[in-house]
């Protein structure tokens, strides 16, 4: 699982040619450790996303992306190059879909907006049937996600790398806010309630 020499092509080396940034990734290629697959960090990271982008290839040659969200824990790393979801009933245009059926090349990009980490990852998608494997199934469903779950995307992981941090601009959910806010808004309660209580005094004078 070299990510440099799964990725650079050889169209891509050619722009890293005349751009002066092949000497460097040369190096970094031939200095990249073969991953025997997904390791511990790379297990926390992808089990703690809410949500991921999916590129995959339609029959008329182009690419299409889509978000998938889920709740925390969504995304299962079933052993070291194997990663499963529940795919749950959306728009019904199957367009994902019908397009790793065809073609499973897949390429997943999982963020970390908050603290702008990036994992990329190239895998072959296949689709299961919810009935063809009910352990499977048991396995990976999100139990307290409560829709309607109609089959399985498994992701064959190829190649995997952490991305640059850079350009990524930090974006945060609503609990994340809250939590950052738990203490000043503590403290703002503590703070109407002296008020409140000194009123209350000025007041039985």
């Amino acid at each position: 699982m070299n990510f440099a020499r799964f990725a650079f092509t050889d169209g891509v080396k050619k722009l890293q040619e005349k751009y002066g940034s092949r000497s460097s990734y040369a190096r970094m290629e031939s200095l990249m450790a073969d991953k025997d697959g997904i390791s511990e960090p790379e297990q926390m990271f992808i089990e703690s996303r809410d949500s991921f982008y999916m590129a995959s290839i339609g029959e008329n040659g182009y690419p299409y992306i889509q978000h998938r969200g889920g709740p925390a824990g969504f995304i299962k790393v079933i052993d070291n190059h194997t990663l499963g979801v529940v795919d749950f009933r959306g728009n019904k245009q199957y367009i994902s879909v019908g397009n790793v059926m065809e073609h499973p090349q897949v390429s997943l990009f999982l963020m970390d907006y908050p603290h702008k980490t990036r994992l990329k990852i190239y895998a072959d998608a296949r689709v299961v049937e919810l009935a063809d494997n009910p352990e499977l199934f048991d396995l990976i469903d999100p139990a307290e996600y409560k829709h309607t779950p109609e089959r399985m995307l498994i992701f064959d992981v190829k190649a995997f790398d952490w991305n640059c941090p850079q350009h990524i601009t930090p974006r945060y959910t609503v609990d994340e806010i809250k939590e950052a806010f738990a203490p000043q808004n503590e403290y703002v309660l503590k703070l109407e309630y002296e008020i409140a209580k000194l009123k209350k005094q000025l007041e039985e004078k």
